[in-house]
């Protein structure tokens, strides 16, 4: 059985994905509580790779020969709350790449609400393996710069 649906989508070098705003997502007032935007651009980064591994089974074998129990970690993030969200909102979490350097890539996140931007992040994720930052192997790196716009 395939949840492909589950993950989003990539459209134009970026990937979506669509969350429900729960009662458990809100704080005393009735809005997204902020933290929870981090947990729903952490699905949308986390799906945006599994999409494209989907796809490369090899790319990420090389490159798990070539950096064993490798993995992508946030190093940094910086982010502008504009405007709240709430109760029953579908937000779009949309994700992509900006940069792809030698141990990290350069993500721009935001959190939408139809055309309406309520989180904008800039996101830096390291490559590490054996609990270090790693140049990210070539395949790989060639993989993520071919969908930086």
């Amino acid at each position: 059985m395939t949840h492909q649906h589950l993950d989003g989508k990539v459209r134009d070098g970026r990937h979506h994905m669509q969350v429900r705003v729960y009662y458990e997502d809100t704080d005393f007032s009735g809005i997204v509580y902020h933290a929870n935007y981090l947990r729903y651009m952490e699905r949308g980064r986390t799906n945006h790779l599994r999409l494209m591994g989907a796809e490369q089974h090899a790319l990420f074998a090389e490159a798990a020969s070539e950096a064993p129990g490798f993995a992508f970690v946030v190093r940094s993030m910086t982010l502008d709350f504009l405007r709240p969200a709430r109760m029953d909102d579908v937000l779009d979490v949309v994700t992509w790449p900006i940069a792809v350097k030698g141990a990290s890539i350069m993500l721009a996140q935001e959190v939408r609400r139809g055309d309406e931007v309520l989180v904008k992040a800039d996101v830096r994720v390291a490559f590490i393996s054996g609990g270090k930052a790693q140049p990210i192997p070539k395949p790989l790196r060639d993989l993520l710069k071919a969908d930086v716009v």
